[in-house]
């Protein structure tokens, strides 16, 4: 025969296990690309998040905006309050520093109760990080109820 005295396994098999791991391996694989690759399937993680993301804005609560427009304990809680937490940006008096003139009749966001308390308890991009869970929906309501005279003047 052949005797090289070198031992050879020409004769043995791959085991069939192994041969429809890998065959299984590259049907699946061509599944996942096929699947995932946007330019093939057209899918997207963020067109995933962005549905999720208007479902869940369809849930949300509606706005709490409570009113303390002349209240002179809640205008004088809201100056504290906004002292402590928004004069490092919009300064002191509200005539913007880092952040924007809040003294201003018109506001970039709106300028009614409603959008002022959305702008921050959710926060505004570029900068407005939301405060809703940090200082709560009543102290946001306060802090309005400060920056009210302050705009008519």
């Amino acid at each position: 025969m052949h005797d090289t005295g070198e031992p050879q396994e020409s004769h043995n098999k791959i085991p069939k296990g192994w041969l429809l791991f890998f065959f299984g391996m590259i049907i699946f694989m061509i599944g996942y690309i096929v699947s995932y690759t946007p330019a093939i399937s057209g899918w997207s993680f963020y067109k995933g998040f962005e549905k999720e993301m208007a479902a869940a804005a369809k849930t949300r609560p509606s706005v709490d905006v409570k009113h303390f427009s002349g209240d002179k304990e809640a205008i004088k809680e809201g100056k504290e309050i906004f002292a402590n937490t928004c004069a490092p940006c919009h300064n002191a008096d509200a005539t913007g520093g880092i952040g924007p003139n809040l003294t201003a009749a018109t506001l970039k966001f709106g300028a009614t109760e409603k959008d002022i308390y959305e702008s921050i308890a959710n926060g505004r991009p570029n900068g407005m990080p939301p405060f809703l869970q940090q200082i709560g929906s009543e102290k946001i309501s306060k802090v309005i109820a400060f920056l009210e005279p302050l705009r008519k003047k």
